[in-house]
């Protein structure tokens, strides 16, 4: 048996809440979890100023029905199945949504994952060297490759988030203080760490107090 290897272009959907104008004060380029849609995800973001936040919301290439049901869709970005070239395609295909969406004049720019979002956000700034003003890692884990080298690029007015809620099922005690540890070793005295009360889910009410800073 031999498992080969072919090219061929594709292409992707992304979801985007609100209209950049004038008047926009963030951008948000924002990457779900596993098990979720885009069009879908954009909810939390629902409650902050439309007027001041463009919300970008890339979509993870593999979809799948959730439950035996086959009623619910959801996707992921990534498996341990084929994972370097699969992170080139997902990389090469935030890329081109980037160059679609990037105004001429960027205002600040906020990048977060979520949960297996995490990997995704990581990785893309690491290999792309791309400036932003905030980070958020939300309940999610950084990819073992990437070392402290990757991310000497960022400024040091780059503010860096690793939040996640004290009973998030996903997030043992010890993926916690390995988490914690990874974070302070890449992003030394930059990183934030936020525990608030809560499951896995996303903290809308931390997501209000980023835009409004």
């Amino acid at each position: 048996m031999q498992e080969k290897q072919v090219a061929y272009s594709t292409s992707n959907t992304y979801s985007t809440l609100n209209t950049f104008t004038e008047k926009t004060k963030n951008i948000w380029l924002v990457f779900h979890g596993m098990g979720y849609l885009s069009k879908y995800f954009a909810k939390y973001f629902m409650h902050l100023d439309a007027q001041e936040n463009f919300i970008i919301i890339p979509q993870a290439p593999s979809k799948y029905y959730l439950g035996p049901k086959f009623k619910h869709v959801g996707s992921s970005w990534l498996t341990r199945e084929n994972t370097v070239q699969e992170t080139k395609n997902v990389l090469s295909y935030i890329d081109a949504l980037w160059q679609h969406e990037k105004p001429q004049t960027l205002p600040r720019f906020i990048v977060m994952g979520y949960s297996q979002g995490v990997s995704i956000a990581t990785r893309w700034l690491a290999a792309r060297k791309i400036q932003c003003d905030e980070l958020i890692l939300h309940s999610g884990g950084i990819p073992k490759e990437l070392d402290k080298k990757d991310f000497e690029y960022l400024s040091r007015n780059c503010n860096i988030t690793y939040i996640y809620g004290n009973k998030d099922q996903y997030i043992t005690e010890a993926k916690k203080t390995e988490e914690t540890l990874k974070g302070t070793k890449l992003f030394g005295e930059r990183l934030t760490i936020e525990v608030f009360q809560g499951i896995h889910e996303v903290n809308t009410t931390f997501l209000k107090q980023i835009a409004e800073n």
